[in-house]
C-alpha cells in the first residue's frame, strides 16, 4: 500500500510541474486571447473569462484570460494570481484598477479591479475548496506549483482580485 502512496505523491508532483509548465508557455496561454477577440468567448466555458487591462509602463491595452474563481453577485468576478504578485496583468491592475471584462461572448463590459484584503482571500478560498472539492487538490498542486509555495485557507498565498461591473446604462 505504501508503493502506490509514493507512485500516486510522485506522479500527482509530475502533473502538477507539467501543468505550471504548460501555464508559463506564452504561445498556449495566448491563444485563448484570439477566442475571445473573435467573440468566441463562450466555446471557453462559463467559468472563463478575458481581462483587459492597461500596462503600468506602456500604457498599451494588455490581455489575460482568467478561471473566475467565484461569481458572488452578477455583477462581481473573483479571479486567482496564480503567480502570485509577480503576474504582469496583477501588477497591472494594482496601479491600474479600471478594466475591461470579457464574458462569454458578449461585448467587453467596464469594471474595477480591487485585491482582496487577506480575510477576505481566505473567506473566497475556503468557499471554493468546499463547492469544488473533487477538482481542488488538482487546481490546487499546479497553483502551487506555479507560487512556488503551498496555498492553505488561513493566510493564503494566493492574491485573489475582485472586478466588479460597472451597470450597463441604456442610451
Amino acid at each position: 500500500m505504501k508503493w502506490r502512496h509514493t507512485v500516486f505523491t510522485n506522479l500527482a508532483g509530475t502533473v502538477a510541474n507539467g501543468g505550471a509548465r504548460l501555464l508559463r508557455s506564452r504561445r498556449l496561454v495566448r491563444a485563448p486571447v484570439w477566442i475571445y477577440k473573435a467573440r468566441a468567448g463562450a466555446l471557453l466555458g462559463a467559468r472563463m473569462l478575458m481581462l483587459e487591462h492597461i500596462g503600468r509602463k506602456s500604457g498599451a491595452p494588455r490581455y489575460v484570460v482568467l478561471e473566475a474563481f467565484d461569481h458572488p453577485t452578477p455583477d462581481t468576478f473573483v479571479v486567482p494570481s496564480g503567480f502570485g504578485e509577480q503576474a504582469q496583468w496583477f501588477r497591472n491592475v494594482k496601479a491600474n484598477p479600471r478594466v475591461r471584462v470579457y464574458i462569454r461572448s458578449n461585448a467587453p463590459v467596464p469594471a474595477t479591479a480591487r485585491v482582496l484584503e487577506q480575510h477576505e482571500a481566505d473567506d473566497a478560498l475556503a468557499a471554493y475548496t468546499r463547492r469544488h472539492p473533487r477538482a481542488w487538490p488538482r487546481f490546487k498542486s499546479v497553483i502551487e506549483a506555479t507560487l512556488g509555495s503551498g496555498i492553505s485557507e488561513i493566510n493564503t498565498a494566493l492574491p485573489l482580485v475582485e472586478l466588479r461591473l460597472e451597470p450597463v446604462t441604456q442610451k
